[in-house]
């Protein structure tokens, strides 16, 4: 399965091998490394070198190393949460422009939310109901409400996803989601006008998918990302501008 790791970028190389036998099935979820002797032997590498290694690989989360007697690296399961990880980090530290983030919710949110409007049950229609309830709630308590209001948007935003169902799509916008606020705070105008616009967009996006009207609910939903980071673009322009 191993073989002598290429000297001149060892570390790296211990990796790719391991993690290529763990993605193409050749080590499965539960199965054992080999020792630590055996795989230095394997390898042709230092001790430190390997196990700066492992660590790596237990860190991406594809193995868990365990210590005692019957001990040692095992192969976890693969999951969307360690495929998604780098993008996690890229986005909760606002490495990803405004502009590069606007382009990618356009393109995936609009599919999403045009499967959403061929794949919904009645019972994904009154979930989305309730959830435009209970953002006009927060619309009526004005600005006070900017944080419980953004809430339930991007609940409402996930639950297009959910109901979409596609796994992939739920992964990667639920990353977006869960850190898009760093973004709001800084670049988003909470003013109530803002809140009502935002919230007239939502009732139309819903009763497109209520219509299975798939076309119109993916044209509303670009419209409707696009519209909210022209106002961040704005703010982010007027920043630029005064700062020192």
């Amino acid at each position: 399965m191993f073989q002598q790791a290429k000297q001149n970028r060892i570390f790296q190389d211990v990796i790719n091998q391991i993690q290529e036998a763990i993605l193409k099935g050749e080590l499965k979820v539960g199965d054992k490394l080999p020792a630590e002797r055996e795989l230095k032997e394997i390898f042709k590498t230092s001790r430190g070198t390997l196990r700066e290694a492992l660590r790596v690989l237990e860190q991406k989360g594809l193995i868990a190393i365990k210590t005692g007697v019957n001990g040692g690296a095992f192969v976890k399961p693969v999951t969307t949460h360690q495929v998604s990880e780098s993008l996690d980090l890229l986005v909760r530290y606002q490495r990803v422009s405004l502009k590069d983030l606007a382009e990618f919710r356009e393109g995936v949110e609009g599919i999403v939310t045009g499967l959403a409007a061929e794949r919904a049950k009645k019972e994904d229609i009154q979930y989305l109901m309730n959830l435009l309830k209970e953002a006009k709630i927060h619309i009526d308590e004005g600005v006070s409400h900017w944080d419980e209001f953004i809430r339930v948007d991007n609940t409402l935003h996930m639950a297009m996803a959910h109901i979409a169902g596609n796994p992939v799509y739920q992964s990667v916008l639920q990353i977006v989601h869960d850190n898009i606020n760093r973004y709001y705070d800084q670049f988003l105008p909470k003013e109530e006008e803002i809140m009502r616009e935002n919230y007239q967009d939502l009732c139309g996006i819903v009763k497109a998918v209520e219509d299975r009207q798939a076309v119109k609910s993916r044209v509303l939903a670009q419209d409707h990302v696009h519209r909210f980071y022209r106002f961040m673009e704005e703010k982010e322009k007027r920043q630029e501008k005064y700062s020192p």
